[in-house]
């Protein structure tokens, strides 16, 4: 048997180096998640509106709700 002496624990400071490698963790992952959030939601729905928008002509599709008869006024429906 080997009588060895142990080591002294850490008790100063032992909270705060704690906290300070829970600190950067969490900063690490809160910018993952932003960064996911951005780059695969946000971006991609910008993308998505441009595109629709790009060619979207609001005469055209209002003329078409009106031929299926989406718009029709009380004067209309009188005479139904």
């Amino acid at each position: 048997m080997s009588s060895g002496v142990l080591p002294k624990p850490q008790m100063y400071g032992l909270l705060a180096k704690r906290l300070w490698v829970h600190i950067v963790g969490t900063f690490i992952v809160a910018l993952g998640v932003t960064a996911s959030c951005k780059f695969g939601t946000a971006e991609p729905r910008k993308k998505a509106y441009a595109n629709f928008y790009r060619n979207y002509n609001s005469m055209e599709d209002f003329e078409e709700m009106r031929k299926t008869g989406i718009f029709r006024s009380g004067k209309q429906l009188q005479n139904v």
